[in-house]
């Protein structure tokens, strides 16, 4: 129980960092050098008010100095860091494959708050998860470096031919999103992962259309719908692929 409630814990102090990766890389500002401080006053947040979770709600979801209102994307991350930490706990254990799973959920997270509010997905986000993530696979074994290889260059590959055909209807940063999901999932469960977003993208378009909160030339973000994709090919896509051959 105490690894459950240490790897929770941790979920939330990093979704509190990677919020701040969400506002500030768009931007081309430092995660690393800048103290944290409110948006709309600048003024420097003390430690006490930076508890994830916590300080948002007993500040009201209000900067304590100048009493802007702050966004719910704040505690929802961190909470959502938590959780996805806490599953990759229970589904893979203590070991590599947990800890390189730790780092691509981060990279999920964040790439699909940052493409919902600015349809960019960025190159920093995308080096940064594939140089932490590479030490954890090869540690992992030599076969998951093998099919995360072929699984980078594969979904790479696949997607750009798709920008290509589409005539610019995918960008150049859901190409290396793919790419960078192939490594972390392989092949067979990045097959599944592109499959699913594509599908559930489809399904939401769709919507999206029928209600008219979207027009035909209006884009539409397609880095969450991956990101979707991948999240429930990495926890259940084994099970997919084994109620697919079923039938066979």
């Amino acid at each position: 129980m105490l690894e459950y409630i240490a790897i929770f814990v941790l979920g939330l102090l990093v979704g509190s960092f990677l919020n701040v990766c969400i506002y500030r890389i768009p931007r081309g500002e430092t995660v690393i050098t800048n103290p944290s401080h409110c948006l709309a006053c600048h003024t420097r947040i003390k430690p006490w008010d930076l508890v994830p979770v916590a300080s948002f709600l007993v500040l009201g979801g209000r900067c304590r100095y100048c009493d802007t209102r702050l966004s719910w994307q704040y505690p929802l991350v961190e909470l959502a860091t938590g959780i996805l930490y806490l599953t990759a706990l229970w589904k893979w254990g203590v070991g590599w494959e947990t800890l390189a799973m730790l780092v691509f959920f981060s990279m999920l997270l964040v790439v699909t708050v940052i493409d919902l509010y600015h349809q960019i997905i960025p190159n920093r986000v995308l080096l940064v998860s594939g140089v932490l993530g590479l030490p954890l696979i090869y540690l992992q074994s030599f076969e998951m470096l093998k099919t995360g290889t072929i699984g980078f260059f594969v979904a790479g590959t696949l997607l750009f031919i798709i920008a290509v055909a589409s005539k610019g209807g995918m960008g150049g940063g859901d190409i290396k999103l793919a790419a960078v999901m192939g490594m972390f999932l392989g092949l067979k469960l990045v097959m599944i992962a592109l499959f699913l977003a594509f599908l559930i993208g489809g399904i939401i378009g769709i919507i999206l259309l029928a209600t008219g909160q979207k027009g035909r030339k209006d884009p539409i973000p397609f880095g969450p719908f991956l990101a979707l994709g991948s999240l429930i090919a990495a926890l259940v896509g084994e099970k997919i692929i084994s109620w697919y051959t079923g039938f066979w």
